[in-house]
């Protein structure tokens, strides 16, 4: 899945769950379930999502969306293996990233 968000240093809850198309209950509800996210807050408990949060949330979106994991299975799968899994998610998004960029500069040619 390609998320479109820009560089930013921190994302509000909404911008982030109108990039991965969900709602922003989804967000909240895996910020409690998954202890790797932890988005800052503001003096008025706005959440504030960093880059290194959204990597997480593209890592379980992967896993819950994508791969059909039940909740339980991806927080299994994130403990047992997050560095390996989390390494490899990053190589195929980046691949895909480049994927997608010589596929606009074909179609420029």
């Amino acid at each position: 899945m390609q998320i479109d968000l820009p560089e930013k240093r921190y994302y509000a809850i909404g911008e982030v769950a109108k990039a991965f198309g969900v709602n922003a209950s989804l967000i909240r509800f895996w910020e409690k379930e998954f202890d790797v996210l932890k988005p800052k807050k503001n003096a008025k408990g706005n959440r504030k999502f960093t880059p290194e949060d959204i990597k997480h949330l593209k890592f379980i979106y992967h896993l819950v969306k994508e791969r059909g994991f039940t909740l339980e299975g991806a927080k299994l799968h994130l403990k047992e293996e997050k560095k390996e899994a989390l390494s490899n998610f990053e190589i195929i998004n980046k691949l895909e990233d480049i994927k997608n960029q010589l596929l606009k500069i074909k179609a420029q040619l």
